[in-house]
């Protein structure tokens, strides 16, 4: 085969450093659209960015060629870079280290896409922490309760 193709949709999520509520209302939409920008720079696709106060949802699109550990790199360096400059995120910001990934289908796309869209109603009844270890549990991944947000 002389060509490469893939569909790596990777729905990501990663949080504040301990959790901090430090990315308020305001700057929300300017961030979600400075990281798509970020992922336009470094040649891969945010299908879509959204999240809350502590944390991030991102659906990503990536080339074979991209680590997934790569484009989060990106992401949380640049981002991070952005929030402590324009002061958007109050005082020193930074992303705990870390992060969820969790494989997306084509024919979820749409599903995942409505889920991101609507964090704000999921997280009126359900904190991030709650949210986090139900991926982890929907998705079969292992994890450590005592260790699972650091």
């Amino acid at each position: 085969m002389s060509h490469s193709y893939s569909n790596n949709r990777i729905h990501v999520i990663f949080s504040t450093k301990e959790r901090h509520k430090n990315i308020s209302d305001e700057p929300q939409p300017k961030l979600w659209a400075y990281m798509a920008g970020i992922a336009r720079n470094q040649g891969f696709e945010a299908m879509i960015i959204g999240g809350g106060k502590d944390h991030v949802h991102a659906l990503l699109l990536l080339p074979p060629s991209l680590p997934l550990s790569k484009a989060i790199q990106f992401l949380k360096g640049n981002s991070s870079k952005w929030l402590n400059e324009t002061g958007a995120a109050g005082n020193k910001f930074s992303w705990q280290e870390g992060y969820g990934a969790f494989s997306v289908s084509a024919s979820q796309t749409a599903d995942v896409i409505r889920y991101i869209e609507n964090q704000v109603a999921h997280h009126a009844h359900k904190s991030f922490e709650e949210e986090f270890v139900e991926f982890l549990t929907k998705y079969g991944v292992a994890y450590d309760p005592a260790h699972v947000l650091g």
